[in-house]
């Protein structure tokens, strides 16, 4: 009787220490998911804000475009002076151009 009663309590304490290592590794298995997890989004938040510098850097060195199409004016003004257009042409033509 006292060989099994010795047996039951190391098979008990052998259960004990094996769940209470398996818990660890759990335990240790879910901190290393989490940190993973956090390095990823840190990452996607670096490329983000990095995506985001790019294109305000890009918006910077882009001229503002004129309202006024200047190109286009010059032209018919260039087309009324040498006659081919009338005095009626360029006006409509540059109402047109201008949204008037």
């Amino acid at each position: 009787m006292r060989a099994a009663a010795t047996t039951a309590v190391v098979v008990g304490t052998a259960g004990a220490v094996s769940g209470h290592q398996q818990k660890k590794a759990d335990a240790a298995a879910q901190d290393q998911a989490a940190q993973t997890a956090a390095y990823e989004t840190q990452a996607q938040v670096a490329e983000l804000q990095a995506q985001l510098d790019a294109q305000q850097a890009a918006a910077a060195a882009t001229p503002a475009t004129p309202d006024i199409p200047t190109e286009e004016l010059e032209k018919l003004g260039q087309l009324h002076a040498s006659g081919v257009l009338s005095d009626e042409e360029f006006a409509a033509a540059k109402a047109k151009l201008l949204g008037i």
